[in-house]
């Protein structure tokens, strides 16, 4: 008797951890054709040159990861840039597209990390508070060594990137002074408008993704 219901335990077990890894994967799945859309969306900053626009496509990684775990949001990033090389092309050969993935790990691993480990209000302010410091440098050194150089062959070469980034602030002469005074604050503003939506968004949508 006792190995029978030893038994039916672990066949109820196993079918709960199929259909919570199949809910996982429905989630993924959707907050990742969520972040695709809004990368649609995007607008200007004024103290950056038009070709540097922002969107809101890291609120639901962002929420995929508090919600599921650092590695979930790291997928749900990785499926969001390879739908959006796919769907909407690319003129960097994907090497942009692979720059924005790094940038978008480096904003939501410290946070998911961080709050993986303690959740609570705080650890996710902190968390969030890191992973846009942690961005912000890990943005402008792929700026300064990979999106500016490919957005200067795109756009006619770099005195034409610079500018671009003159006309809206004299201060930038070269690309050093382009990253600390336009893509440094970018990322800042970025990293702050993503982390303020999803800390009012995060409690109702974690009671969908949860089902509680």
């Amino acid at each position: 008797m006792s190995e029978q219901v030893v038994s039916n335990k672990n066949v109820r077990n196993a079918r709960t951890a199929n259909r919570s890894k199949i809910r996982t994967m429905v989630q993924i799945g959707m907050l990742s054709a969520i972040a695709v859309i809004l990368m649609s969306f995007e607008f200007p900053l004024p103290f950056a040159p038009a070709f540097y626009k922002i969107d809101l496509s890291e609120v639901p990684v962002l929420i995929g990861c508090f919600a599921m775990g650092p590695l979930a949001g790291v997928i749900i990033e990785l499926i969001k840039v390879v739908l959006h090389m796919v769907f909407m092309g690319t003129t960097t050969a994907g090497v942009g597209d692979v720059a924005n993935f790094v940038i978008g790990c480096a904003f939501i691993v410290p946070a998911g990390l961080l709050y993986k480990y303690k959740r609570t209000r705080k650890a996710a302010l902190v968390g969030m508070g890191a992973g846009t410091a942690i961005m912000t440098v890990i943005g402008g050194l792929c700026n300064a060594f990979v999106l500016l150089p490919l957005y200067a062959a795109a756009f006619g070469g770099m005195e034409a990137i610079i500018a671009a980034g003159s006309a809206i602030n004299g201060g930038i002469n070269g690309v050093a002074t382009f990253v600390l005074l336009a893509v440094t604050p970018f990322n800042l503003v970025k990293g702050v408008v993503v982390s303020l939506i999803t800390l009012l968004l995060y409690k109702r949508v974690r009671v969908l993704l949860k089902g509680e």
